[in-house]
């Protein structure tokens, strides 16, 4: 818009007939996006997932409550990262549980090792994925987390990613998905077609045998709870 200003304006018979040749359709609509994965959070841009505020606006303590994780569970944080909620999760379940923090890339839980040796933490394993299958031991979790991870999943892939999941999965266990609104601004990525709709989930979740037990509304994002 900048370059306009200095131009000379157009005299209105001119303008008139330069307006005529473009050609209008009034009720044309642009057609959305199909729905496509987000790129793998490259490694090197860890630091971007520590920002100060992050527990204000995503609520650690309330996803947690909402998936019923106590002291003694076993629980399991998918596409961990830098395992900023392995730690959280790692202290609410105590040295009587297990946290299992899974990533499909090895330079994240390379760093995860070094995060909870630092801290202390004796309750982690770490579990390498690859595409769609987490490879978590079968019928041990009490819960499983995917936090801001599921954009990453292949969008052919999501109901066998869920179904994989849920193996991992005690009788009552549960599984939360925690992803970005459409529209709702905040840290989460500016193209819309890389936010997961939550009735998307839904739809994959329903396609994987799974039934929405619960849901959660938090500032930026939202919570869905899956169980059998």
């Amino acid at each position: 818009m900048s370059r306009l200003r200095g131009c000379r304006p157009l005299g209105l018979p001119l303008a008139l007939a330069f307006l005529a040749l473009v050609p209008v359709a009034p009720h044309a609509q642009q057609a959305p996006a199909p729905p496509r994965h987000r790129e793998l959070f490259p490694p090197e841009d860890l630091g971007l997932l520590e920002a100060p505020d992050r527990a204000a606006w995503q609520k650690p303590d309330q996803i947690m409550d909402a998936l019923g994780i106590a002291d003694g569970a076993h629980v399991a944080d998918i596409g961990a990262g830098a395992g900023w909620f392995t730690t959280r999760l790692a202290r609410r379940v105590g040295p009587n549980g297990v946290v299992y923090t899974q990533d499909v890339q090895r330079q994240m839980l390379d760093a995860i090792r070094r995060r909870v040796q630092r801290e202390g933490l004796q309750n982690v394993r770490t579990v390498l994925g690859q595409g769609s299958s987490p490879n978590l031991p079968p019928h041990v979790l009490d819960a499983v987390l995917v936090v801001d991870a599921y954009p990453e999943v292949k969008v052919p892939d999501r109901v066998t990613f869920l179904k994989n999941l849920a193996l991992g999965l005690k009788p009552n266990g549960r599984i939360g998905i925690v992803n970005y609104k459409l529209g709702g601004g905040g840290p989460g990525p500016d193209d819309p077609s890389l936010r997961v709709p939550r009735a998307a989930v839904e739809r994959d979740a329903a396609a994987a045998g799974l039934k929405v037990r619960a849901s959660g509304n938090l500032p930026y994002q939202y919570l869905l709870v899956l169980g059998r």
